[in-house]
C-alpha cells in the first residue's frame, strides 16, 4: 500500500480523500447523479424487449434482468455489475444504457448482487460470477449470444468486472477459460489492501489477507480478455492510481481518461453511443 509517487505509506487521513469520491463529489452532486441513474434507467427501457426478474443464482436466490434481445436472431451479451462500495444500488437503477447498446445490437443484462455487510465481498464475487456462468448456459434461450460475453462494471462494480477477467475460477462453474470475450471496469478497484483501511470497510469488513485475496491485480491472469480501463478525469485520486498502475499490467488492455467527468458520471456515457466510453465497449464486442 505504498504510494508510488512518494514511495512512502499513505496516511490514513490520504487514503480517505482518494477514496472517498462521495465526499469529493459533496451532498448535492452525488445525490443528482444517483437520481440520474434512475430517471436515465427508467427512460431507457421503457418499451424495450425484456426479460426480467430470472433468478440466476440458486444459492442466492439473486435476480437478473435482461433487456434488448431481439426474437430469431442472438445478441452479444453485457453483463453490467453495478457500484456502490458493494453495500449500495441495485439492477432498477443500473440500466441506463440499455437503449442504445440495444440500438447498436447488444443486448444488456443487469443482476442484483447481495449488498454487503449481509453478504461478504467473497459471496459477492461468488454471485457475479454465477452471472456470467448463467449467460453462458441459459443465454441462448433468452436471446443471448453465450460466445460474446462482454463484462463491466462501475467503480465496487469494476472491482467485481475485474474478478471475472482473472483466471482461475472459470472450472468450478464449468465454464471455457475464455468465457469473458472482453472487459469494461470503470473507475475500477484491482488492489483491495488500500481499502481496508477507508471508510467503507467498517461495512464490508475485510482483512489485509482477505483483500489481497479477492484483488484482481494480485491474482494469476495467463489469458488476458480484450479490456478497456475507463476512469474519468475528476475520479478521485486512489481510482485513478489503480487503473494507471494495472492497466498496464494486464497486458492487452488500454487506459481511457474521460476529460470533464467525475466518478458518478463517467458510467453515464454509456447511454451516449458517441461517447467516448460507449465506443469503447463497442469496439470490444466488435473486435
Amino acid at each position: 500500500m505504498v504510494d508510488a509517487r512518494s514511495g512512502e505509506e499513505p496516511t490514513d487521513e490520504e487514503l480517505d480523500a482518494a477514496y472517498n469520491v462521495r465526499r469529493k463529489a459533496g451532498p448535492e452532486l452525488f445525490d443528482r447523479h444517483l437520481a440520474r441513474y434512475g430517471e436515465e434507467s427508467r427512460r431507457a427501457v421503457q418499451g424495450l424487449p425484456a426479460v426480467t426478474g430470472l433468478v440466476y443464482d440458486e444459492v442466492g436466490g439473486e435476480r437478473l434482468d435482461v433487456w434488448g434481445v431481439r426474437e430469431g436472431a442472438l445478441r452479444p451479451a453485457f453483463v453490467y455489475l453495478h457500484g456502490g462500495y458493494w453495500i449500495a444500488l441495485s439492477r432498477h437503477v443500473s440500466a441506463f444504457m440499455a437503449r442504445s447498446l440495444w440500438e447498436q445490437g447488444v443486448a444488456t443484462i443487469v443482476p442484483d448482487y447481495t449488498l454487503a455487510p449481509e453478504a461478504t465481498l467473497g459471496e459477492i464475487v461468488r454471485q457475479v460470477r454465477a452471472c456470467v456462468a448463467w449467460v453462458y448456459r441459459h443465454g441462448r434461450e433468452h436471446g443471448l449470444d453465450p460466445e460474446r460475453i462482454f463484462v463491466g462494471g462501475s467503480s465496487a462494480g469494476g472491482h467485481l468486472t475485474g474478478m471475472t477477467m482473472v483466471d482461475g475460477w472459470q472450472g468450478s462453474f464449468g465454464l471455457p477459460e475464455d468465457v469473458v470475450k472482453g472487459a469494461l471496469p470503470v473507475s475500477g478497484l484491482f488492489d483491495l489492501r488500500p481499502i481496508t483501511r477507508v471508510y467503507v470497510n467498517d461495512v464490508v469488513g475485510l482483512d489485509v489477507e482477505e483483500a489481497a485475496r479477492l484483488s484482481p491485480a494480485l491474482l494469476p491472469a495467463a489469458r488476458r480478455c480484450p479490456a478497456v480501463f475507463v476512469v474519468a478525469e475528476h475520479d478521485g485520486d486512489g481510482f485513478l492510481e489503480q487503473s494507471r498502475s494495472f492497466q498496464p499490467r494486464w497486458g492487452n488492455g488500454e487506459l481511457l481518461v474521460v476529460p470533464g467527468r467525475d466518478h458518478f458520471d463517467v458510467v453515464l456515457d454509456l447511454a451516449d453511443p458517441e461517447s467516448a466510453v460507449c465506443r469503447a465497449l463497442l469496439g470490444l464486442v466488435r473486435r
